[in-house]
């Protein structure tokens, strides 16, 4: 395990090079960038400053630029000025010399300062961390506390009334997009048409310094039921439905029909022999949920609730250019993918000690 362990810790560094430099490359031949927003707003063509940050509206149509350093809407504006806008931003130097640069402080976990807030992009990552955790902690919870027990139920009552309409909701459920329904909930129950029980936006109330300790933890849930509702719809179905489908794979199993023969209960049957085997895939998807709850999934889901986390910081960041953060919360995301990935695969041996990756090819 030990050599197993030492070869994916090796791959990671190729693996990480790799989604950096086609990121990298991409960002080389996309129009706009941060020198083309600062000549618009010197000629009075784009958003102001503040409004960028507060996600305002994308100047790319409006004003573009190229690879050669040719900008467009720069017409009258001193040369010496855009080569200082160039020396800022750090494209003064060749694309190869920039991108071993950033690799080299990334290493260091060195991720500069972003180039519109004037904030070290460290404290903005761990400034929006706390929403993004609370997000995809408490998803994942609920749904594999949820859906784990559910899909067994499903999977020992195959065929039952209780799995027809269970599964007609999940399908239902999962077929209905989070944002979507993260919507309907704030006009039902965020003082829309209907009802108003629940607040729009925020992770807490503005009096929540001065709450005890009993109200925090109230305010605090009361400001996660309606996004946490959106976003663990899909998680939920996508759980529920994978463990039923790995418990009944295992039921029909030989081993299976040996253990009853012995005279086993049922109980002792599913939880002593078919749950180990059967975890094993639902533990496989664990690395992929895990990701998407903390950050891809939540992405709309933030921005619809007004939820200042990782996932918003990425979007405006995408929209402003503000390229050391986009770099930065990649370069984490990937790391940490590759991690759980590795971690899964940790599991699986402690849960299933006849796995063996070491006499297998990584």
């Amino acid at each position: 395990m030990g050599a197993y362990i030492l070869r994916r810790l090796l791959l990671m560094i190729p693996t990480i090079v790799g989604i950096m430099a086609i990121s990298f490359a991409v960002i080389q031949f996309a129009p706009g960038g941060p020198v083309e927003r600062v000549i618009a707003d010197l000629t009075g063509q784009g958003d102001s400053a503040a409004d960028r940050l507060s996600g305002g509206g994308d100047l790319v149509g409006q004003q573009g630029g190229d690879a050669t350093g040719n900008y467009r809407g720069a017409q009258g504006l001193d040369p010496d000025l855009i080569a200082k806008l160039e020396k800022q931003f750090g494209f003064d130097k060749p694309p190869l010399t920039r991108f071993g640069e950033m690799m080299w402080n990334y290493i260091r976990f060195d991720f500069g300062e972003s180039f519109f807030r004037n904030t070290p992009v460290i404290d903005l990552i761990a400034e929006k961390l706390p929403v993004s955790i609370s997000l995809g902690v408490w998803i994942l919870l609920f749904s594999y506390i949820i859906s784990i027990p559910l899909g067994i139920k499903k999977a020992v009552e195959d065929g039952s009334p209780f799995d027809v309409w269970t599964s007609g909701v999940i399908i239902i459920g999962y077929a209905v997009p989070s944002f979507l329904f993260g919507i309907l909930l704030i006009v039902v129950f965020a003082g829309g048409s209907f009802f108003d029980w629940f607040p729009l936006r925020g992770l807490v109330s503005d009096n929540f310094a001065d709450l005890n300790w009993w109200q925090k933890i109230l305010d605090y849930f009361w400001h996660l039921t309606l996004p946490l509702i959106s976003l663990s719809l899909a998680a939920f179905a996508t759980t529920t439905l994978l463990t039923k489908n790995s418990f009944i794979d295992e039921i029909k199993k030989q081993y299976v029909t040996t253990a009853r023969a012995k005279g086993l209960t049922e109980r002792e049957v599913l939880y002593g022999h078919v749950f180990r085997n059967a975890m094993l895939i639902v533990i496989a998807g664990f690395p992929g949920a895990f990701i998407s709850a903390f950050f891809t999934g939540s992405l709309l889901i933030e921005n619809i609730f007004s939820l200042d986390g990782l996932g918003r910081l990425g979007y405006l960041s995408v929209v402003n250019r503000d390229y050391p953060i986009v770099f930065a919360t990649l370069y984490i995301f990937s790391l940490l993918g590759l991690v759980v990935g590795l971690v899964s695969d940790l599991i699986y041996t402690w849960i299933d000690p006849r796995i063996d990756f070491d006499r297998r090819d990584v």
